[in-house]
Parts: C-alpha cells; structure tokens; sequence
C-alpha cells in the first residue's frame, strides 16, 4: 500500500494572522510532528478566496498501522482535547492515497 497523506484544513476562533493563530501554528507543528510515524509535517496559510479555511496541516504516514498509531497516541489524543476541540472552529479532513494507473 502508498503513503498515507493525513490532511486538514481549518479556521481558528481567534482569526487569520493574529499572533494567537501563529502560536497556534507553531504549538502544532511542535507537538505533532513529534509524533512517532509523523513524517513531512506541513503547515499552509490558505491564499485562495475560494477556500472557506484559513490554515493546514498536511502529514504522511507510511502506512495505515502508522496513522493509526498516530491517531492513537497519547500526545495526538491529548492535543485534541485541549487544543483542537476548543480552538478549531470548523475543519475539513481527507486521507488520501496515491493513485496509480
């Protein structure tokens, strides 16, 4: 099986480019990129005015027992709780594969 691309694209309670937002960004990257399995740990600032998000993080994992892992961790489940779940306002997730013909 391909990598996994682990991809989310969010907007935050306290806005776009605020220095809230920023340690937002940089507290994330910190502690997920960390994770064990993490591998290429990205974050993006959305430009296009067709996109409703602000931000994004994008990941790969080498495989689906290391996603799991990741998704399992003590520090991934953590992090949602105290920091995702009460600073994200809305997101979007996809997992995606590479296709091959």
């Amino acid at each position: 099986m391909s990598n996994i691309t682990h991809m989310v694209t969010f907007t935050l309670y306290v806005g776009k480019d605020t220095p809230e937002a920023e340690s937002f960004l940089q507290e994330s990257q910190t502690a997920l990129a960390a994770i064990p399995g993490v591998e290429q740990f990205q974050v993006f600032r959305q430009v296009s005015e067709k996109n409703e998000f602000d931000y994004s993080f994008s990941m790969v994992f080498a495989n689906q027992a290391a996603y799991d892992a990741y998704n399992n961790h003590p520090v991934h489940v953590q992090y949602v709780a105290e920091r995702w779940e009460k600073e994200v306002s809305r997101f979007q997730e996809i997992d995606l594969i590479q296709h091959t013909t």
